[in-house]
């Protein structure tokens, strides 16, 4: 303490001395003024290490998460709230183990994707609307955050092919966030999850994509159901179709009542000879579906702004 206090005093009477400059001759006081700064900044130098050695600088781990400090007891009335997952995780997870069981692989989808993949290898014509930016987001560079799963398709052909020549089977799901330009309301939103099947073989038919859908669903509701289809279009697949089931029982579904689940079809030509897959050999059909849907159905759910929000309230409804 003695000595940081004789080094504030010297200090102060250094700080003294920049009076003298102005009684300096003119040439001399660029040389005053520098040795004073040199002394200054050599006395400040010490005093901060004088500080330094008065405190413990050491700065121990602070864990902000805590509900108490260390070694202290937890208070009575303090409760842990235990996380939960998000219903979205939950259920997707729930798709895609019924998908494996059934035999297929799964390649997660991406965030960000460019116009190729997004539109010219899945049969888009140039001057298909889609394109102009009004069903999707851009950013600055050109790249577009999907707006459905099928951006995936070219990539899924491309990367089993050489198991399509060995097996004679390409059977894959790619679960994937989604993201369009719409006008959010309780049953429309600007970001979602989709759930998208490829299946390539020499031999399968439309038939047996209708099977593996009806099969998915009832493992998914766990009952029996009719389905129904009606004519659709895609540009990747032809012909193409809107898949639907009756509404399960579970949700109050009464015979005749029918949910449009998901668009899917026949893998066309062009998609599959833009993965350098042989058309006139080999066949497929594909398939997209919405996640969010799914989960609003099984949970009684009427907005589906619920799931971005991030409100609590909503989340812990379902530990």
């Amino acid at each position: 303490m003695e000595e940081l206090e004789k080094l504030k005093k010297e200090l102060k009477d250094l700080n003294a001395e920049y009076a003298k400059i102005k009684e300096i001759p003119a040439e001399k006081r660029g040389a005053f003024g520098r040795e004073l700064n040199a002394k200054k900044m050599a006395l400040l130098d010490k005093i901060m290490k004088a500080e330094e050695a008065q405190y413990d600088m050491t700065v121990e781990p602070l864990d902000v998460t805590a509900p108490c400090a260390p070694n202290e007891k937890l208070p009575e009335l303090y409760s842990v709230e235990q996380g939960s997952r998000h219903p979205l995780m939950v259920e997707l997870d729930r798709v895609t183990s019924i998908y494996q069981m059934m035999g297929f692989d799964v390649m997660e989808s991406r965030q960000l994707d460019d116009e190729y993949h997004m539109f010219d290898s899945l049969n888009f014509a140039k001057e298909h609307p889609a394109r102009d930016g009004y069903d999707t987001f851009r950013t600055e560079e050109g790249y577009i955050p999907p707006a459905h799963t099928s951006t995936m398709q070219n990539r899924v052909l491309k990367a089993y092919k050489k198991k399509l020549d060995e097996t004679g089977l390409i059977s894959v799901v790619v679960p994937g966030r989604v993201y369009r330009n719409e006008d959010v309301d309780a049953t429309h939103e600007h970001t979602f999850y989709q759930c998208e099947g490829v299946y390539v073989s020499e031999s399968c038919t439309m038939g047996q994509m209708l099977g593996i859908l009806r099969e998915f669903f009832e493992k998914y509701y766990e009952q029996k159901l009719n389905i129904r289809t009606q004519p659709g279009y895609f540009p990747f697949t032809e012909p193409s179709l809107e898949f639907m089931i009756e509404k399960p029982k579970s949700l109050g579904g009464k015979k005749g009542d029918f949910l449009e689940m998901l668009g899917c079809g026949m893998i066309h030509p062009n998609v599959l000879k833009m993965a350098g897959i042989d058309p006139e050999k080999y066949h497929g059909f594909a398939w997209g579906g919405g996640i969010d849907r799914l989960v609003m159905l099984r949970y009684g759910l009427k907005d589906v702004r619920h799931f971005e929000s991030g409100n609590l309230n909503f989340l812990r409804n379902f530990k």
